[in-house]
């Protein structure tokens, strides 16, 4: 294992989208939604043999941080690194940045994300591994863009160009532009052209390139990297946070670097891909019975169809309904047809304003 790679993995998200499971205390990433381990543990653990545990870090809540050490423990404590407040994930990547800076300013990294399902790991570490040695050789930044096999439009997409030579098995090209999600039109679009990919939120560049990176493109972003990894060696991080992370703009690193900067290149991922976004991610996981429902935990059907429903500890049943997503948590239960899941962020926002149910989000 090469001394001067690392990994960060962002795992802030409050994943409203599978509420009432997932809440603001016990969000997606720290649940089991696709097997018997949280989201996280699954991270660190496809990792294995690749970086060691003791260059593994974690950003995540401030408020989450035992949370996440309790779902990731065999990660060293001090690796998990809580944010006093969310600023998106520029703010999220310069602290990265830092964090990997003031152990090793050669430092070579991977920002991965806590809440993907991927499978095919032998492909996934090659194409990994690959990627950290070409950015460990080049003045690039490295993003991994998976061949979309559906015109899917809750994924942004990356336009590609001419393919690049770096000695390497996994293929790369040169990123051309980042498009933000699309319609169903321009979707279908991107995938019939073949030079389209599903932005997949993994990145993965030197210490030196991205840092100069947000320097020339969000400079005030760019001096947090310096300003927190002169912390981090005197032992002040918490300090620094408290001082400096309220105040960073509040932007993604996509707007912040990835638009703008002319020495983007993205690695083709070929292994098996999903972010898992929605409750309906849900049919690609498990099976489904003879008219399509997808049933996890219990739940008795007469006549219902293409639903789906997730009822652990507790029966569920329906009778004549179809195409419903159905979930039982602790003190709530979730009806919703299938197609307007998307809405379920909305109905969380509703509720945290009227200020009820504060146990419940």
């Amino acid at each position: 294992m090469n001394p001067h790679f690392y990994a960060v993995i962002l795992a802030g998200g409050r994943g409203e989208r599978f509420w009432p499971l997932s809440t603001s205390r016990r969000p997606k990433q720290l649940l089991a939604l696709v097997s018997e381990k949280a989201m996280l543990a699954q991270a660190v653990d496809r990792l294995h043999g690749l970086i060691p545990p003791e260059r593994i870090m974690v950003v995540t809540n401030q408020d989450l941080v035992e949370a996440s050490r309790e779902a990731a423990p065999q990660l060293p404590k001090e690796n998990v690194i809580g944010e006093p407040v969310g600023r998106d994930t520029a703010p999220a990547v310069a602290l990265a940045t830092a964090l990997v800076k003031a152990r090793d300013p050669e430092g070579v990294f991977c920002i991965l994300t806590a809440d993907h399902v991927i499978g095919n790991l032998d492909v996934f570490q090659a194409t990994l591994r690959e990627s950290l040695e070409v950015a460990a050789r080049e003045d690039v930044l490295v993003t991994i863009g998976m061949r979309p096999v559906e015109p899917a439009t809750g994924y942004g997409y990356i336009q590609t160009g001419e393919t690049l030579s770096f000695g390497t098995a996994t293929a790369y090209r040169k990123a051309v532009k980042f498009v933000e999600k699309p319609d169903r039109a321009t979707a279908e679009r991107y995938v019939a052209g073949g030079d389209y990919a599903w932005n997949s939120g993994m990145f993965i560049w030197s210490v030196a390139s991205i840092e100069k990176a947000l320097l020339s493109h969000r400079p005030g972003i760019g001096a947090l990297v310096e300003t927190l990894a002169g912390e981090i060696r005197t032992g002040r991080l918490a300090e620094a946070l408290a001082t400096y992370f309220p105040q960073a703009e509040k932007i993604s690193i996509d707007y912040a670097v990835m638009e703008k900067a002319g020495n983007i290149v993205a690695a083709t991922g070929t292994f098996a891909w999903d972010d898992v976004g929605s409750w309906t991610a849900l049919e690609n996981h498990f099976d489904q019975d003879t008219v399509g429902n997808t049933v996890i935990g219990t739940c008795e059907m007469l006549n219902a169809e293409r639903n789906i429903v997730f009822s652990r500890g507790r029966l569920t049943a329906l009778i004549g309904v179809q195409d419903l997503i159905v979930v039982q948590s602790e003190g709530v239960t979730l009806v919703c047809p299938r197609e307007r899941d998307q809405e379920i962020k909305q109905l969380v926002a509703r509720l945290r304003q009227s200020g009820g149910y504060p146990e419940l989000l």
